[in-house]
């Protein structure tokens, strides 16, 4: 039961760790490092930079968010903890 346990949690682990890693890439890495190139490009008016780190990434983590749903109902499954 503690290797099944331990095994969960760290696949559980690699999963938060690869979304967090994207969430970053889009926040900081869209809205920051890459803001003055993206802002050659305009969404309704506005530079794609900017969007990006005022909403961008605010739309990209509620979506990792189902995404991890999604993902730890399948890792319930396959570890039989789901009810």
């Amino acid at each position: 039961m503690a290797k099944k346990a331990k095994a969960y949690w760290k696949e559980n682990l690699r999963y938060l760790f690869i979304l967090l890693t994207i969430w970053f890439g889009v926040s900081f890495g869209a809205g920051i490092l890459f803001k003055d190139v993206l802002d050659d490009i305009k969404i309704g008016g506005f530079k794609l930079g900017f969007w990006f780190a005022q909403q961008g990434s605010m739309y990209v983590f509620v979506i990792l968010i189902f995404i991890y749903v999604r993902l730890m109902n399948k890792l319930d499954k396959k570890y039989g903890y789901d009810s």
